[in-house]
């Protein structure tokens, strides 16, 4: 997993590298692309933080999403290995960003931040139980954060290897299981398609999960 961490670091750099385009004016595909999530990236800070206060944590955002989209379309190669599909790297970037929120919070607002575990209008009788309930929610992001993008990005990659060994299994039955064979090729062909915008979706989840979570922290309570 080391290794694809590693690549994915790397092809990341190389693609900022290159889509800078040379500081040119008219730019090319790679410059477009870089645009457009930037500008997605730019309106995730906007709409889950604010437009002050969250520009500073642009470049983490940043680099959390391009991460976990080269690292999914990396898993899409075949023969390849997908690092966000392993829990344990998931669970690592979930818990940096929950600590990382949370201790932002407790620096910024001292012991006002623990307000967050305090529902408004709460009928006083009710006040354990419930601070007890948002404690748990609170410390559950940590899991359901890395559990959404590893579990998604697995299923997806488990799925197309069962669809692609039935293929095979049934065009290798005989030639005459050709075209019985080509409707699960047909299903492997859509549900890649679908897998790739997927890569997107889950790196734009994180993302926006992610600054949710940093508005906790720096966000009066």
């Amino acid at each position: 997993m080391g290794v694809y961490i590693t690549i994915s670091a790397y092809l990341s750099s190389a693609w900022n590298i290159i889509s800078s385009n040379l500081k040119k004016t008219i730019s090319n595909l790679w410059s477009s692309s870089q645009e457009s999530i930037y500008a997605t990236i730019h309106g995730i800070i906007l709409n889950q933080i604010n437009a002050v206060k969250g520009q500073m944590f642009f470049p983490l955002i940043y680099v959390i999403f391009i991460f976990i989209l080269v690292s999914n379309l990396i898993g899409m190669i075949p023969y390849n290995f997908s690092s966000t599909s392993h829990f344990i790297l998931t669970f690592f970037m979930s818990f940096i960003v929950v600590l990382g929120s949370t201790i932002l919070g407790i620096y910024t607002y001292k012991l006002i931040f623990f307000s967050v575990f305090v529902p408004s209008g709460c009928p006083v009788g009710l006040l354990p139980l419930l601070v007890l309930i948002e404690l748990i929610s609170y410390l559950a992001r940590n899991i359901s954060l890395g559990l959404r993008l590893a579990a998604n990005v697995l299923s997806g990659h488990m799925l197309l290897n069962i669809l692609s060994e039935f293929a095979y299994n049934i065009i290798g039955s005989g030639f005459k299981y050709v075209l019985v064979g080509a409707i699960p090729l047909a299903f492997i062909i859509a549900f890649s398609a679908l897998e790739m915008a997927i890569c997107f979706i889950q790196a734009q989840v994180f993302s926006v999960l992610s600054s949710s979570y940093i508005k906790d922290g720096i966000v009066s309570h």
